[in-house]
């Protein structure tokens, strides 16, 4: 245990101080009184809340964030919202490449646990990948959504590019803040707004690692990783099963999707899809969903985006590969085998230690907000996943949960985005030798 210890303390540990003194900063500026508009104040709790789900790009807002929060404060947010998608020690590299042009081992190491690089030489490489990713795919989101803001609503040139700009950010570091108190239900029969905001999260939910396999051999799948393979298949799967579910449990609903067309019914079913991977925004109120639906969610927000990422959950790849082990269980077979690859026992361990672990940060979770709200177990599950993959989706409890709730998701969101982050790096970093092995001997299974 003290070995591990070690090894979550350094490097670790840095990415965790860096992630609570961004919050802790963040926090400090919104509670100002130029971050509020005029005859709205906003108490210590909440600023620490938004802060929180600015940083760790959840969404989850205690407050209508246009009506509430002054241009600085939205400023104030899309700067945490960056922060938090591009990671802190990827973005210090960055500024660290463009200053000196060198980076040190320490930095090197702290950047590698944050962003899951293969070694501290790919680090250079993959930080400058993060950046052009991050650059392009928010400049062309921008640009769509202040094009369509201007021709198909009227607004003047400046507001459509802000409105774009914010919303670019907001998507595609899988953040979930919209400048309307609705959220994105106004533009449900616009494929115009929905089709880039979609896409901005599918990108911002691939991971990094996946752009750099996809921009040396994009022409040649046989030569994709096995990670790069998982993440693309696993997305395309849950992104499709998805959409079928979530459209065939609301086609019918006159609260949500019922009054649509059945085209606009599938592009809101696979909006909502896309948003359950960690987006967060929602094109139909999600207040009014079946129960069913919910259900469907809470899985899809469990899952989550791709591994080094900006979106959260316990990720695809964990996922698949605790499917991989089910099913060489099943043929018992003696390996774990993807992709005519043999998985290590030392990754299948870490999948199943991290499913398990977020398994009871859940239950945690919602025990606790059951024993401090009077909301019933179906949104309050809905809500602590929502919080625990830094989803940003609500059944509408998000203001009235409490300061004692607020403080319970505000922990939620801080574990769930770095719990797997920091864990994971300290799994792979923790290899004990031993000199000897104990006496083999199984207990009944089942």
């Amino acid at each position: 245990m003290k070995n591990l210890l070690d090894q979550i303390n350094t490097p670790s540990r840095v990415v965790v101080l860096a992630f609570l003194a961004a919050v802790l900063t963040g926090a400090g500026l919104l509670a100002l009184p130029i971050a509020v508009e005029d005859g709205a104040s906003a108490s210590w709790t909440s600023a620490l809340f938004t802060a929180t789900s600015a940083v760790c790009v959840t969404g989850l807002a205690v407050h209508d964030t246009a009506a509430h929060w002054s241009v600085f404060g939205e400023v104030v947010l899309m700067v945490l919202m960056q922060i938090g998608g591009f990671g802190i020690m990827t973005l210090s590299s960055i500024l660290a490449v463009i200053v000196s042009g060198k980076l040190g081992l320490r930095a090197r190491l702290n950047t590698q646990a944050e962003t899951k690089t293969l070694g501290p030489g790919d680090v250079r490489q993959v930080i400058v990948g993060v950046a052009k990713v991050t650059l392009v795919a928010e400049a062309l989101t921008a640009t769509v959504l202040a094009a369509r803001f201007v021709i198909g609503y009227g607004e003047p040139v400046g507001r459509a590019a802000y409105y774009g700009v914010f919303h670019a950010i907001s998507t595609f570091t899988n953040a979930g803040f919209a400048l309307w108190p609705d959220s994105m239900m106004r533009f449900v029969r616009d494929p115009w707004i929905c089709v880039p905001l979609t896409l901005a999260v599918i990108a911002g939910g691939l991971g990094f690692p996946v752009y750099a396999v996809l921009r040396n051999h994009w022409r040649r799948p046989s030569r994709w990783t096995l990670h790069a393979k998982i993440t693309l298949g696993m997305t395309a799967v849950l992104l499709f099963g998805g959409t079928l579910a979530i459209t065939a449990t609301e086609w019918s609903n006159p609260r949500t999707m019922g009054d649509l067309s059945p085209g606009l019914r599938v592009m809101a079913g696979f909006f909502h899809s896309v948003m359950t991977r960690s987006g967060g925004l929602n094109s139909v109120d999600t207040s009014q969903m079946n129960e069913n639906s919910w259900l469907i969610s809470d899985v899809l927000m469990f899952i989550g985006a791709g591994s080094a990422s900006t979106g959260g959950g316990i990720k695809v790849t964990t996922f698949a590969l605790l499917g991989f082990v089910i099913l060489a269980e099943l043929r018992g077979e003696p390996d774990v085998t993807a992709g005519r690859r043999r998985i290590p026992e030392q990754l299948q361990r870490q999948a199943l230690t991290i499913a398990l672990l977020s398994v009871a940060s859940v239950t945690v979770g919602t025990l606790v907000m059951m024993a401090v709200t009077p909301f019933n177990l179906d949104r309050v599950l809905f809500e602590v996943i929502s919080a625990f993959g830094t989803v940003g989706l609500s059944t509408g409890i998000t203001a009235d949960v409490g300061a004692e709730g607020h403080l319970v998701l505000t922990t939620l969101m801080f574990v769930g985005r770095l719990g797997p982050v920091t864990l994971g790096a300290a799994l792979a970093l923790h290899v004990q030798t031993r000199r000897f092995r104990y006496p083999e001997e199984g207990p009944l299974v089942g």
